[in-house]
């Protein structure tokens, strides 16, 4: 159990969704594997597509990979997700290939019960809520959308990836601040990584620390932190 922790002045959340909204699970055991399994068959069939292509030039550039050599590519996709990196091309194709799992029913995007129910009050109450995580935006709107909860793609008023910075990086926050053009101090964001809290403080926000894993004491945080979004109180 954690106590209430509550929070004044805020205008707009900002929050992340794996291990924060959702579980890490759905993310690591259902939809990497999923990318992974259809990631060759996908490319190989829809090399055409001006999406793949514009993601195929980045690898291509990025990695200095010979723009002919679709298996190299491809091969540097596997690596990615072997290695769990956060590398923006792999992100922008994964979201691609999840849309056809998501349409065909093989799964829906997990929530916690508690989440869905905060972030549709936090909603009803008239508090902009956006999305920072390193899934694609599309990704996220794939996941928000065909969510266990039904869609709830309603509930937000954007997002944003690593297009516009990695997220342990505070000018990545800083430039969130300046498009939404909502005082700093005004800003919440939520998040199961510390040291995403920490860039996100360093820039000015508000920081909650979601540390749903019960093994790990809420007081190791230099965050205000919370099991639940139940405990997590705005004060009008």
């Amino acid at each position: 159990m954690s106590a209430p922790v509550t929070f004044a002045n805020v205008k707009a959340i900002v929050t992340d969704i794996e291990g924060t909204t959702s579980s890490i699970s759905f993310v690591k055991d259902v939809l990497f594997p999923y990318a992974a399994d259809h990631m060759q068959t996908f490319i190989e069939q829809n090399m055409e597509d001006p999406d793949v292509s514009k993601q195929l030039d980045n690898i291509s550039q990025e990695k200095g990979i010979d723009r002919q050599d679709t298996a190299a590519l491809i091969q540097q996709l596997l690596t990615w997700i072997n290695e769990d990196v956060k590398a923006t091309p792999l992100k922008a194709l994964q979201g691609l290939i999840w849309e056809t799992g998501y349409k065909n029913g093989d799964y829906k995007a997990h929530m916690y019960d508690d989440a869905t129910h905060l972030l549709k009050a936090w909603h009803g109450a008239g508090i902009p809520l956006y999305v920072y995580s390193s899934g694609s935006v599309y990704a996220q709107k794939l996941f928000f959308g065909y969510s266990e909860a039904g869609n709830l793609l309603p509930l937000f008023d954007g997002h944003f990836d690593t297009n516009i910075g990695h997220k342990q990086e505070t000018e990545s926050y800083k430039a969130i601040q300046l498009f939404l053009d909502i005082p700093v101090n005004e800003l919440l964001f939520l998040s199961d990584i510390e040291a995403e809290l920490d860039a996100a403080k360093d820039a000015g926000y508000q920081t909650c620390h979601v540390i749903r894993d019960e093994s790990i004491k809420l007081d190791t945080s230099g965050h205000s932190a919370v099991r639940r979004f139940d405990d997590i109180h705005i004060q009008s």
